[in-house]
């Protein structure tokens, strides 16, 4: 028994419970539908479409749709139409090897991911248990001997984000360094509103630097000097890792 069987044993527990809610949708729809008006009809033959795809044992999130469409069926909270992370628990023996894909049982959940837009992160549960319980240094130290550069912790959370389409921003001033979660896309004024309404509607400017380069300089005043420091306008999409000040003024 593989992975494909175990994930494929999940996936249609969660499909029956979504073709429930498909069922009960299309009645809405054709119910709605009576009185004469064609969009609920329209919908209807969406979500009949869907159910055929669910049917079929195949998830809704890999449903072959246009964007419109996908933002139709996102109105029902239809379980395999979530996005998914599969993390594969791996031997210390393989990472210490250096090469996790020589493991013919990863290499199935990664074809599982590839063929629903998912995506797959190894781990090692043993190592991760031994890093929780270190010191920053020695955890660094543990992670270099092993040809690392971060833990599998931290790897799933990128992973999350990436697959969410998330990204974070900073702000720094004397009471805390805080990290602010927005959309990949978003602009200046939309991300100032993240810490409150009246930043984004007294939006002026932001003065942006970004986090390797500040590490780099060693402070913002040698940023400054070094020509680091963005004055950034309304239009200025935010980029991962933008060390921001907002000035606003309402």
């Amino acid at each position: 028994m593989g992975p494909r069987r175990d994930i494929d044993t999940i996936g249609l527990e969660l499909i029956l419970s979504d073709l429930e809610l498909v069922d009960r949708r299309i009645d809405r729809c054709l119910k709605a539908s009576k009185g004469g008006d064609k969009k609920p009809l329209e919908e209807a033959e969406i979500f009949k479409r869907l159910k055929a795809h669910l049917e079929e044992g195949k998830p809704a999130r890999s449903f072959p749709c246009d964007q419109e469409e996908r933002e139709i069926i996102a109105d029902v909270p239809m379980l395999s139409n979530k996005p998914v992370i599969y993390v594969a628990n791996m031997s210390e023996a393989e990472f210490a090897a250096g090469d996790v894909h020589q493991n013919p049982l990863y290499r199935e959940v990664e074809e599982v991911a590839r063929e629903e837009h998912s995506l797959v992160v190894p781990v090692c549960g043993k190592l991760e248990e031994e890093i929780a319980q270190m010191e920053p240094e020695d955890k660094l130290m543990f992670l270099t001997d092993l040809g690392l550069t971060e833990s599998g912790l931290d790897r799933l959370i990128k992973a999350g984000y990436d697959l969410l389409g998330l990204i974070s921003y900073l702000t720094a001033g004397k009471p805390e360094v805080r990290a602010w979660t927005i959309k990949k896309g978003t602009k200046a004024p939309q991300a100032a509103g993240k810490i409150h309404s009246d930043f984004e509607r007294g939006f002026i400017r932001a003065e942006v630097v970004a986090y390797d380069d500040l590490m780099a300089c060693g402070s913002m005043a040698a940023a400054k000097e070094k020509g680091l420091v963005r004055s950034e306008g309304k239009e200025y999409v935010m980029k991962d890792g933008d060390i921001v000040l907002f000035r606003f003024n309402v």
